[in-house]
């Protein structure tokens, strides 16, 4: 009898630890989270990176165009600086991150794998490409066949589907769901339904976007997919890009003439805890960025590239606006803008990749492209952070502003 309850005072006081130990995880986890989001607050809900494609071939460049696009190297602005010599004068840059030609997919994905975390956690994510037509956009969000060319929509649902699946052993289930659309003349076009193809005209089916108080987002009647793998993302994709409006413009032969939107849905719940989370992932891919004169664009290609350009407009208009605490900030000018409110602003977190073209005769697009990039990364949304920009970075915002 003594024996007996010798063990069950030691069982009992096993089962303490246990649960205490299980308590002590719990908080963990609560703290990591906390620590994770305040991290990637400090480094601003919304961030800028910049990466400069390779030139596409030797014929490109002739070995005089690799001077217009150079990188500081003072331990200020190394690895967040890029000069480019436009007519003769030499504008500088910064951002949260520079990528040079050189660059890998790796390198690219390793410095923003923080940001898919988060959607994990219960934020809501939006990674977008911008840059104009043939700088490398599409490749950065979808790279290529082959491990080691995957973009960032691949690589972000190989960690979220990994890491979902490490938390099962703490009790988490994580349920996905993923849509995609096109958003082409200001008209959304569902990528995943049924029929669906690259020749369809705009028309037919009319999709509505509704917000609820919660800040959750639907799109009336628009295919929405459960997904268990990256296999499953995987075809979706496929028959997605084969669904893309694309067209034929001076600049490049297969131009997306649509912004590209891939939502992930993430729903995860703890029984043992009771704790729910709800993050949702947006990756885009934007439409090339393009000056009327530089496109060529006539008749449907101009119609095209002005619904583009405008949409692009409201999308910096909605950035600034929320920098600046406007009492009304303009979400309604664009199907684009509209479709991601609840996902801008906030402690939502946002990240712009600037996409740029060494070449010369791209230049003058390289340096609209820029001096955008740099007044997004300009501005402030949610906690205040970069309290030591460089002088070159403020002289530039300052420069900017009065352009």
């Amino acid at each position: 009898m003594t024996g007996y309850e010798s063990q069950k005072e030691t069982i009992k006081d096993l089962e303490e630890r246990l649960a205490y130990a299980e308590f002590q995880i719990i908080e963990a986890d609560k703290l990591r989270k906390k620590l994770h989001n305040t991290i990637l607050e400090l480094k601003g809900n919304i961030r800028v990176f910049c990466r400069v494609r390779p030139f596409l071939s030797d014929t490109d460049s002739n070995g005089q165009e690799e001077a217009i696009i150079s990188y500081p190297s003072s331990v200020e602005n190394a690895g967040r600086g890029i000069d480019l010599m436009n007519q003769g004068q030499k504008c500088s840059f910064s951002y949260d991150k520079v990528f040079d030609h050189s660059a890998s997919q790796d390198d690219v994905f390793v410095e923003m794998s923080q940001l898919v975390q988060s959607a994990l956690d219960g934020y809501k994510v939006c990674i977008f490409a911008y840059g104009q037509t043939g700088s490398g956009k599409t490749y950065t969000m979808m790279g290529k066949p082959g491990r080691d060319q995957k973009g960032i929509i691949p690589r972000s649902l190989e960690q979220i589907f990994k890491t979902s699946q490490s938390l099962e052993s703490q009790g988490w289930k994580y349920c996905m769901q993923a849509s995609m659309l096109e958003i082409y003349n200001e008209t959304i076009r569902d990528l995943l339904a049924p029929g669906r193809s690259s020749s369809e005209m705009p028309g037919g089916k009319q999709y509505t976007i509704k917000h609820d108080s919660q800040g959750n987002t639907t799109v009336s009647d628009l295919t929405t997919t459960n997904v268990f793998s990256t296999a499953d993302v995987t075809s979706l994709l496929e028959k997605a890009s084969h669904s893309r409006s694309v067209g034929k413009t001076q600049m490049n032969e297969q131009s997306s003439r649509s912004h590209f939107v891939f939502t992930l849905k993430i729903f995860g719940s703890n029984e043992s805890t009771g704790q729910q989370v709800q993050g949702v992932l947006n990756l885009i891919d934007l439409a090339g960025s393009e000056r009327l004169t530089k496109s060529g664009a006539t008749g449907e290609r101009l119609k095209e590239t002005q619904a583009i350009n405008k949409s692009l407009s409201a999308l910096s208009d909605v950035i600034f606006a929320i920098a600046k605490n406007d009492d009304h900030v303009p979400f309604r000018n664009s199907k684009l803008t509209y479709l991601l409110q609840p996902c801008l602003g906030g402690d939502s977190k946002t990240l712009m990749f600037v996409n740029v073209s060494p070449e010369a005769s791209s230049a003058g697009e390289t340096l609209c492209s820029l001096r955008f990039a740099s007044r997004v990364n300009a501005c402030e949304i949610g906690v205040a952070r970069r309290q030591t920009q460089s002088k070159s970075s403020s002289d530039n915002s300052n420069r900017l502003s009065y352009g």
